[in-house]
């Protein structure tokens, strides 16, 4: 059957075309208020533009050419108008106490004389070094935190039907993770809501990036009706779950009309500030006592992303079944805008670790949401898009991998000869791009990959 032929789920672009500077394709989602995902929703996808550069490729160009000073006279003068000097709080820093977090928060606070208070939503299920990181983010790193623990019997219910219905066991997560912060400025009166980089940088349409000012549809909210969480409507999950419409609102924005009565802005320091993730970790493992993970992380090469939540892996594993794109290829695509990876480096860790099952958290996140582990992998074979996959006696396999393709390389854009901190003197470019995020690949595995 010809590829344009097979039915392509989810609204994706029927032809995967791959950006010949990163390794990310067409087929990855945009960022979209998660409230308004339901079973049919047709995903917005990255555009790859006609010379085959992605937004994300793009907009790391126009990085290059911003003027940073000017950038942060404006965030001074932001600052300025709302720098409290009674002892109140003046901005609100959302956060696990991962790397980004971190940095926002110590950045507000210690270089620029504000007065944050820290929030957390936390995650589904914490990982212990996670949990850690979050202890030094308060303890060593010096902020007030305030935490919101679910209802976690509403919580897991939720988080089991957004796999169910959408294949989205991080859904629950990025719910709380967008809407506490706002809500708590509201109730505590707090000008300044800041998050890290804006997740445009990696994908959304280059012109989110044009504003400091995080898009309202992310966090308001006009008719509760309209509303879905785990891709069921809100009247179904009170009528045919039975949870409480209290439980609910935890996950839900805002009414719009409290934003008309008092002045919040959320704010992206990414706007002000050059954003690029190994310097927030390298500046929250000095200032914050921030630990990598002591073991690679399932899914990739990396050991200091994403740390804090034993239900990431399966985020990342869930992209990879519905969009063909899993963590390595997330962490390798912003590595090479970052000119930390070559793209031929990215494509061998693509190759070897994108689609890696993560199994050491498997079985006891089951039992946490009620699920069997057959019924997780039936629902991750009935996801699979027939434009991406094929079963083979069995076995599934990406019609379209990136190592198969003859995407022109655009060698421009590469990683920078001669660094040092990012090449730790590896013996071969897998091996150089492994130790750059401190994975432990064997050279001699590395070869014979090469090889085959």
């Amino acid at each position: 059957m010809p590829h344009e032929s097979l039915p392509a789920y989810f609204g994706l672009p029927e032809h995967v075309t791959y950006c010949t500077r990163c390794v990310m394709s067409n087929q990855r989602p945009c960022s979209y208020p998660e409230f308004k995902h339901t079973k049919d929703r047709r995903t917005p996808t990255m555009h790859v533009d006609a010379e085959g550069v992605c937004d994300a490729c793009r907009y790391a160009e126009t990085k290059e050419r911003i003027d940073w000073d000017d950038r942060e006279r404006q965030l001074q003068a932001l600052l300025d108008r709302y720098r409290s000097n009674d002892g109140s709080y003046d901005c609100l820093v959302p956060g696990s106490g991962g790397k980004d977090s971190i940095y926002a928060a110590h950045l507000l606070k210690y270089k620029y004389g504000m007065h944050p208070l820290t929030c957390t939503w936390p995650p589904i299920m914490y990982t212990d070094i996670g949990r850690q990181n979050y202890l030094n983010w308060c303890d060593i790193g010096g902020f007030d935190n305030v935490t919101f623990k679910q209802n976690g019997r509403a919580m897991k219910l939720l988080t089991r039907l957004s796999i169910e219905n959408l294949l989205h066991p991080f859904q629950t997560f990025i719910l709380g993770q967008k809407n506490l912060a706002p809500k708590l400025a509201l109730k505590f009166g707090i000008p300044l809501v800041f998050y890290g980089e804006n997740e445009a940088e990696y994908g959304n349409p280059i012109a989110d990036n044009n504003q400091s000012l995080r898009d309202k549809s992310y966090h308001t909210m006009s008719d509760i009706s309209k509303l879905h969480l785990a891709g069921v409507s809100v009247p179904e999950l009170i009528e045919r779950y039975q949870i409480p419409l209290v439980d609910l609102m935890t996950y839900l924005p805002a009414e719009h009309t409290l934003y008309d009565r008092q002045q919040i802005d959320v704010h992206y320091l990414g706007y002000y500030v050059k954003w690029t993730p190994q310097e927030a970790y390298y500046y929250s493992v000095e200032h914050s006592g921030f630990q990598a993970n002591p073991v690679r992380t399932e899914g990739t090469y990396s050991k200091y992303n994403s740390l804090d939540d034993k239900i990431d892996g399966f985020h990342y594993y869930t992209t990879y079944i519905k969009f063909g794109l899993g963590r390595a290829s997330y962490d390798a695509s912003q590595e090479i805008r970052n000119r930390h990876l070559t793209r031929e480096e990215a494509v061998a860790l693509v190759r070897r670790f994108d689609g890696e099952f993560p199994a050491r958290y498997f079985q006891e996140i089951m039992d946490f949401i009620g699920m069997k582990p057959d019924d997780f992998h039936a629902l991750c074979d009935k996801f699979r898009s027939p434009h991406l996959w094929v079963c083979e006696q069995g076995n599934w396999r990406l019609r379209h991998p990136i190592w198969q393709q003859s995407t022109p390389v655009d060698a421009e854009h590469g990683a920078v000869p001669g660094d040092q901190r990012h090449a730790d003197g590896a013996a071969d470019g897998v091996a150089k791009a492994a130790a750059a995020t401190g994975a432990v690949i064997q050279a001699e595995s590395a070869a014979n990959r090469n090889a085959a």
